[in-house]
């Protein structure tokens, strides 16, 4: 069990690791919010449960990758790039832009925030 804590902690702190995963995280949701193409991956019924893991996984990743960013800076921007999303998506002819994703996004922020005072103990264990 000790070896799994220290994998996890090494992990963790892999920041560049984090951050790479957080550009390819943003570039599939670009795609997938920009896409007039079926889905490739399996989705929710429901919109705004995509949009709630969505913006959870950006947020855990974000604090991942930049870990001593407090979220009053990460979790505005995360939440501009979701309400840039719905600008774009005005613009598509195949979709609309929808209060009640920037709504979804927002949560799933909040959400994504309620793991950090676990993951920073880990994080912080030697």
């Amino acid at each position: 069990m000790r070896r799994f804590w220290q994998t996890l902690h090494s992990l963790m702190r892999m920041t560049r690791l984090w951050q790479a995963v957080l550009f390819l995280s943003l570039a599939a949701i670009l795609y997938l919010a920009t896409t007039n193409q079926s889905y490739p991956i399996p989705s929710s019924a429901n919109d705004k449960i995509n949009h709630l893991i969505a913006f959870a996984e950006l947020t855990i990743v974000t604090r991942l990758a930049w870990p001593r960013i407090r979220f009053y800076w990460y979790a505005p921007a995360l939440l501009g790039f979701g309400f840039i999303l719905e600008a774009v998506q005005a613009t598509l002819p195949y979709r609309d832009f929808s209060l009640a994703d920037v709504l979804a996004d927002a949560l799933g922020i909040a959400v994504g925030m309620l793991p950090w005072p676990g993951l920073r103990r880990i994080r912080a264990t030697t």
